[in-house]
């Protein structure tokens, strides 16, 4: 299952805070900055959810700034289906191995740290692959409208407004 990481704060000096965001094991670092509302990975051109998934790979993401939604399914879950919200200087989010991602920004987009956990087998083809859900049945079917919902996590901060 996916965790939420709290982290340490270490020393505050006026109008400075200091936190420790170390995760043991940790030997990739990836900055990820999206401009605006942007969706990673983008929809298929049919208008299929796309995701990644790595089988080589943990990420512990951290929001540095704005604010972002992460859709995860896994199905090695008891509940495979969960949406996760990031808040600038708020937890990071643990994503195990072989678990389906995809992430969407704030309106004012975000820049969000990812301190990978990669074993040796990792490279980017194996890592960075795109996979549709209009091509794998049981991803379209977890994450369709007649599935049942997925479980929310980290919403408590952010209101949500229908158009």
């Amino acid at each position: 299952m996916f965790d939420l990481i709290s982290y340490q704060k270490f020393r505050d000096t006026p109008s400075v805070r200091f936190f420790d965001i170390t995760i043991a094991n940790s030997n990739a670092r990836d900055l990820v900055f999206h401009e605006g509302p942007a969706v990673s990975p983008n929809n298929s051109d049919d208008g299929h959810w796309q995701f990644y998934m790595h089988p080589n790979q943990e990420d512990n993401l951290l929001a540095l700034s704005g604010g972002r939604t992460f859709y995860l399914v896994n199905f090695s879950w008891d509940y495979p289906f969960h949406i996760v919200r990031l808040e600038a200087n708020g937890e990071i989010l643990r994503i195990p191995p072989g678990t389906f991602h995809r992430s969407v920004s704030d309106p004012s987009g975000s820049l969000v740290l990812n301190q990978a956990v990669r074993t040796a087998t990792a490279t980017v083809e194996s890592e960075f692959r795109v996979y549709n859900s209009g091509d794998i049945p049981r991803l379209l079917r977890v994450t369709s409208q007649s599935a049942p919902p997925p479980r929310m996590h980290g919403f408590d901060r952010v209101q949500l407004r229908v158009a």
